[in-house]
């Protein structure tokens, strides 16, 4: 559904109005048509006019013949995440209105970018070494923005919110419809309570509330996310017996583009699944995950560990410290030392930049607001956000089955309601037969649905890898057509059974992936390994047809059949 949404086209309609106090520039990414990119110049601080920076944005104007007249403006989370990628998908979503997604100062898409790639190397420096020193990190990274002109002071969430209400008076729209998603449901709030004549709606998918000491909250977001699972006694076997031995894990650091092998103790692992169950695929497999992991087959530890490394390339980290070291950090106690080494790694940076407290804003808002959550969220569970909507004067909550962080990117359930009360948002518009409690959006996979094991990840990561398999399936189709038409039965039934094996296999995983191709991380679905009796089969049958008439082609063949079984049996399974 999404991918589909993604690449459809859209039409388009006269570009949006460039008036002062914006810039148009080229789009960095890839746009439906008719979408007019630019640049929001704003002050750095507002309490300190001088020194001025860029905001990107994008607007995307409907083509609609019933076009509203509000548009929809969105912001990504994190802190630092980029929104404009999201313009075509969103466009697609709200069809009938205008789209405008927002950067935040400082990341990807605008100027200047705040980057760090020291407390990013740092933070994987601690799965090669636990003593590497993410604080000394933060002091150089500080250093340099500072060097290149960067006030930290700047970049905080009043400023992000100041930098939304002006772009709304700078494009010319009276009112719109807010749409925050995690750390951007602050801001969007913030926004709400700061610029109310502009506000027609408000959407807060997975919502932080700001009274929530986030860093205080980890653990036991965590644990209670892995508690709705049913995985309490599984998962902490798993970390009790990784903490007790660290698997040695080959991974790739995305900075440098090298290869190391990465030491995981069982917190690490723990602080990985902490950001891997935001994912809706995930959080089906994690059932089979983590009961194999508890048992030992660290084999699955590679996409948990190449994950870290996508992680920590997916924020402007510069951004991510000043806002979290102004706004977040201060308000915690950290009372008790967390597990979770992002936890940990973020205090290190905030003590090394000692960068002022922000004052609380305590925002609320009088405009119809739809507040949604996912059932399995680890980062801003519903346990916080659910108490947090009914504290607003005009919203109402809804959760939704079987998934965990930004909930509208994965759900077309959650996409409907949130439509439906944008188009009404003070009709309670219902999303017509869409239930939110409905079954997951992803099968979930039980220990017995899989049969664990690598190579299936191996194999996508180096195809190469699948070589036995099809010169196995080659061979055997060889088999099947020159037995048959030479009237030689062992060799044709030989080849039948093998080019049966590979359809069966094929047949089976293909099912899996249709569903969900996460839980190829896991290994091979559990029905498939009756079918390695069918390819045995065929080997036993070559090896009489190479009995019964001796020559190349059939040693060949047996060969080919024997290598295999040693492949299928010693690596794949």
């Amino acid at each position: 559904m999404i991918i589909r949404l993604l690449l459809a086209l859209i039409l388009s309609v006269p570009p949006v109005m460039d008036p002062g106090g914006a810039g148009k520039s080229a789009c960095p990414v890839a746009m439906p048509d008719h979408t007019t990119c630019g640049f929001l110049v704003v002050p750095e601080r507002r309490d300190t006019p001088g020194k001025t920076i860029k905001v990107g944005y994008a607007v995307h104007t409907s083509t609609a013949k019933d076009r509203k007249p509000d548009p929809v403006v969105y912001m990504s989370g994190g802190p630092a995440s980029a929104s404009m990628q999201l313009t075509g998908f969103l466009s697609q979503m709200f069809p009938d209105r205008d789209v405008v997604t927002v950067e935040q100062r400082g990341s990807k898409y605008s100027q200047p970018t705040l980057s760090c790639p020291e407390t990013a190397e740092a933070m994987l420096d601690r799965l090669r070494r636990p003593s590497a020193d993410v604080g000394a990190a933060a002091l150089k990274c500080r250093e340099r923005l500072e060097q290149q002109g960067v006030d930290l002071r700047g970049y905080t969430t009043k400023e992000i919110t100041a930098d939304v209400v002006q772009l709304r008076k700078t494009l010319g729209y009276p009112t719109w419809n807010l749409f925050g998603v995690s750390y951007s449901t602050r801001v969007m709030m913030d926004v709400a309570a700061a610029d109310p004549a502009g506000v027609r709606s408000v959407v807060l998918d997975s919502y932080l509330p700001e009274a929530v000491g986030w860093y205080d909250d980890a653990d036991r977001n965590l644990s209670d996310t892995v508690a709705k699972l049913g995985l309490r006694e599984s998962f902490e076997a798993m970390v009790t017996r990784l903490n007790a031995r660290p698997a040695r894990v080959q991974t790739t650091d995305p900075l440098l583009g090298t290869g190391f092998t990465a030491r995981l103790t069982g917190d690490d692992v723990a602080t990985i699944m902490a950001e891997a169950l935001h994912e809706a695929d995930v959080i089906a497999v994690a059932p089979a995950l983590i009961d194999a992991l508890s048992k030992g087959h660290d084999e699955l530890l590679r996409p948990l560990a190449d994950a870290v490394g996508g992680a920590l390339v997916s924020h402007e980290f510069g951004l991510y410290h000043a806002v979290q070291c102004q706004d977040e950090v201060p308000f915690n106690t950290y009372s008790t030392k967390s597990r979770l080494f992002t936890v940990n790694s973020d205090k290190a940076v905030c003590d090394a930049w000692k960068l002022p407290k922000s004052a609380p804003v305590n925002a609320t808002t009088k405009a119809p607001a739809l507040v949604v959550g996912g059932q399995y969220d680890p980062t801003t569970p519903t346990r916080t956000s659910e108490p947090a909507a009914k504290a607003l004067p005009n919203a109402r909550f809804v959760e939704f089955a079987g998934t965990g962080h930004a909930v509208f990117l994965v759900n077309g359930c959650a996409r409907r309601h949130i439509l439906a009360f944008v188009d009404t948002p003070a009709g309670g518009a219902a999303a017509g037969s869409c239930s939110p409690g409905q079954a997951a959006v992803y099968p979930r996979l039980n220990p017995g649905d899989v049969r664990v094991t690598g190579a299936p990840y191996q194999i996508s990561l180096s195809p190469w890898l699948a070589a036995p398999l099809a010169l196995f399936a080659l061979v055997s189709l060889i088999q099947l057509v020159t037995g048959a038409l030479k009237g030689r039965a062992l060799a044709a039934f030989a080849g039948l059974a093998g080019t049966a094996f590979t359809g069966l296999i094929g047949a089976a995983v293909w099912s899996m992936v249709k569903e969900n191709e996460t839980a190829l991380a896991v290994g091979l679905p559990a029905s498939a390994w009756p079918y390695t009796w069918v390819a045995v089969g065929s080997a036993v049958l070559t090896l009489g047809a190479l009995a019964r008439r001796p020559g190349w082609p059939q040693a060949g063949s047996a060969v080919t059949a024997a290598g295999f079984l040693v492949w299928w049996f010693a690596w794949v399974l």
